[in-house]
């Protein structure tokens, strides 16, 4: 029931300031942003999410989730993996925390047997396919497996909640679309006139 599933999305540690660094003051209040927003979801009615299990906001959000699985005992946590293969190049303790986390989820959906080229776009196109709500940690940047993400959802009509990891300010649908605007035009070279 798609209105009851929420799916995640988000940038990967290389691109926020505190990098992998999960100790960092920015990484744990962005946790906490995103806790307030699934523990709200949970208390909506919302019962199953999605995650991609890729590094930084995909593992973020499946670790919250199995954390508030104490107070929401009928929520689940389903891990969507674009390949069998997505961490068989990660640090040990990367692989490490990344299976521990799949054993404690309630179903695991694997896409491919190996990695292609298009098999990521094939599971955030999954995750928005089953989900009625997607929560990112986006930044409105346009590139990236996220802004897709974020674009797909818009064209399936979704509903977004967007946590920016720098000013942690939720956005629905029109603030970021205003968001976007906005990177767009600082990006658009300047005339003379």
């Amino acid at each position: 029931m798609l209105e009851k599933s929420c799916a995640f999305t988000g940038h990967r540690p290389s691109r926020f300031a505190f990098g992998f660094d999960e100790e960092d003051e920015k990484c744990l209040r962005l946790k906490l942003a995103m806790e307030a927003q699934i523990v709200r979801m949970a208390d909506a009615g919302i019962t199953t999410f999605y995650t991609g299990m890729a590094l930084g906001t995909d593992q973020w959000a499946a670790q919250i989730v199995l954390r508030i699985k104490l107070d929401f005992p009928s929520i689940q946590l389903i891990a969507v993996l674009p390949c069998e293969t997505q961490a068989n190049k990660w640090s040990p303790e990367q692989r490490e925390q990344y299976f521990n986390t799949l054993a404690k989820c309630d179903d695991v959906i694997t896409l491919n047997t190996h990695y292609t080229p298009s098999c990521m776009f094939e599971r955030n196109r999954w995750l928005v396919d089953h989900a009625g709500f997607l929560l990112a940690v986006y930044d409105g940047g346009t590139k990236g497996g996220t802004a897709y993400t974020v674009g797909y959802a818009r064209q399936k009509r979704r509903d977004i909640i967007a946590i920016h990891p720098d000013t942690l300010a939720v956005m629905d649908n029109a603030e970021l679309t205003a968001l976007e605007l906005r990177r767009q035009l600082r990006i658009l070279p300047g005339r003379d006139h």
